[in-house]
């Protein structure tokens, strides 16, 4: 099986249907299932090696199915900068496998010459604006391609925050010319942490810029005060509120690429296909069909 050569895929844009998660392992279930999945997505950070298995599997995949690229370690608000090595091997991949879609992560993680195993909140201030703007403004031309921005998942707020996050996100669109990807996972799990309503960050939140939907499981805690806390853990189905909001959302945008996330304890395909045609269907119903129940039918 022969590795991508840079050049090799031309561009083919994400269809606005599901996709999922790309897993090695899943590899021939899916090519051998009837059932195609809408797209494929990946950690760029996952096939930022020169060659290997992973590479062969990929390349194999991406001759049959559009290709999203989702960087998890930029650190795209971290003060200090866009680490040149990083966006190097990040461009080597999209330069490989010529993906539809490339997106990253409004957080950091990285200070110094230390990197955490996190994608860490910022306040939302002018200051921290105008840098993450910078950082996406090197991103975006080095890559030659507009990316996507997320919504982060949070657990604290930061009390010198002067932005409301919908509008910073919209601020930051505006004035680097990415798009946003809303993760409506990050919504549930930020509202239910933080206390405000996720409906109404829904209706704030810049639709028209989104380019790419996110959905996951989280796991359900209690913080040292007993309050409710959610961990966006990406280990189980998604849950029911979320795809409320998902076809909330869905009712206001119409269809959208969705990526149906799990990352942890993954399951066998079958699992992974029937939240994809879960996701499809309340596409295809703009929502309906989800409220009459068929999450469980």
């Amino acid at each position: 099986m022969a590795e991508a050569q840079p050049g090799r895929f031309g561009s083919q844009s994400i269809p606005h249907r599901a996709g999922t998660g790309f897993k090695t392992a899943h590899a021939d279930a899916i090519l051998n299932d009837s059932y195609r999945t809408g797209f494929l997505e990946v950690h760029a950070e996952n096939y930022m090696g020169a060659g290997g298995h992973p590479h062969r599997i990929l390349t194999r995949m991406r001759e049959d199915f559009p290709l999203s690229v989702h960087g998890v370690g930029m650190s795209i608000g971290s003060p200090r900068g866009i680490d040149p090595d990083h966006l190097e091997r990040l461009k080597t991949v999209v330069d490989r496998y010529q993906p539809g879609l490339v997106s990253e992560h409004l957080a950091w993680s990285t200070h110094d010459d230390a990197y955490y195993n996190d994608l860490l909140p910022l306040p939302y201030t002018d200051e921290t604006l105008a840098h993450i703007v910078d950082h996406i403004d090197q991103v975006q031309n080095r890559l030659k391609r507009k990316i996507l921005l997320e919504n982060p998942s949070t657990y604290v707020a930061f009390s010198q925050s002067t932005i409301p996050e919908t509008l910073f996100l919209d601020e930051i669109a505006r004035k680097s010319g990415c798009g946003l990807l809303l993760d409506v996972n990050n919504v549930h799990v930020s509202a239910v942490n933080n206390g405000f309503d996720a409906t109404s960050y829904l209706k704030s939140f810049p639709l028209e810029r989104v380019g790419e939907i996110h959905l996951a499981g989280h796991a359900e805690d209690v913080d040292d005060t007993g309050a409710p806390l959610l961990i966006d853990a990406h280990d189980r189905p998604v849950d029911d509120a979320v795809w409320a909001l998902y076809a909330f959302v869905i009712r206001q945008t119409g269809p959208l690429p969705t990526l149906i996330e799990w990352d942890n304890d993954v399951p066998e395909w079958p699992v992974l296909k029937r939240e994809a045609q879960l996701a499809e269907d309340v596409m295809k119903n703009e929502g309906e069909r989800f409220l009459l129940g068929a999450r469980h039918g």
